[in-house]
């Protein structure tokens, strides 16, 4: 399981305007705001970007200025993944530590989706038990009780970061885990970076 929401993307019309800054090209810039406040590229900006796109990473340094915020729900054992990609991201998530036992365990909570009957019926009594230390942690404040649900939290415990990232760390995350046999990454890769604007001409293409 992964969800994506309140995708912003910033500063485009800046990072195209720079990219014309190395010819002094400035003149022949043809994007221009929509009525709805996308900055919508032109034909002569787009075919400029597409061309350094493709000259490789030092001629494209425009796409660092790209930026890109959006809340992801995903699973922690996505996270552990995610979390490889630490130059140019920057990420503020929910705190387990510190709200791990505010609200009650339920099923809703996990990523649980591709499990089978019988290993749900285990998950549930994983649950089960995990309230039943919350509870327990609320009544006595001990701490013995927290530490068992954070050491027996399973790694399907969905967590909330609100992620900002730029087009260059976009194009190593699509090409390195578009393939990737979790599904979570065919969610991000397909239903969030490829539905960026100007993605498949700035991100996807080789």
């Amino acid at each position: 399981m992964l969800k994506t929401e309140r995708v912003e993307v910033m500063n485009l019309h800046n990072a195209i305007r720079g990219a014309r800054n190395p010819l002094n090209s400035w003149a022949r810039s043809d994007s221009a705001f929509d009525e709805n406040g996308n900055y919508i590229l032109g034909e002569n900006d787009l075919s400029l970007a597409v061309r350094l796109r493709k000259a490789g990473s030092d001629h494209r340094k425009f796409l660092r200025q790209i930026f890109v915020t959006v809340d992801i729900t995903a699973p922690i054992y996505w996270w552990k993944e995610y979390d490889t990609y630490k130059v140019g991201t920057v990420a503020n998530s929910t705190s387990t530590m510190h709200k791990i036992a505010s609200a009650p365990f339920s099923i809703e909570q996990f990523s649980c989706d591709k499990m089978d009957r019988e290993t749900m019926k285990h998950m549930q009594s994983v649950i089960d038990y995990l309230e039943v230390l919350r509870l327990k942690y609320l009544e006595t404040k001990d701490k013995q009780f927290w530490y068992d649900m954070i050491q027996f939290l399973p790694s399907s415990y969905n967590q909330m970061r609100t992620c900002t990232m730029n087009y260059e760390n976009l194009i190593s995350m699509y090409h390195s885990r578009c393939n990737h046999k979790l599904d979570e990454w065919h969610i991000f890769c397909d239903d969030f970076v490829a539905k960026l604007p100007y993605a498949k001409e700035l991100i996807i293409s080789d």
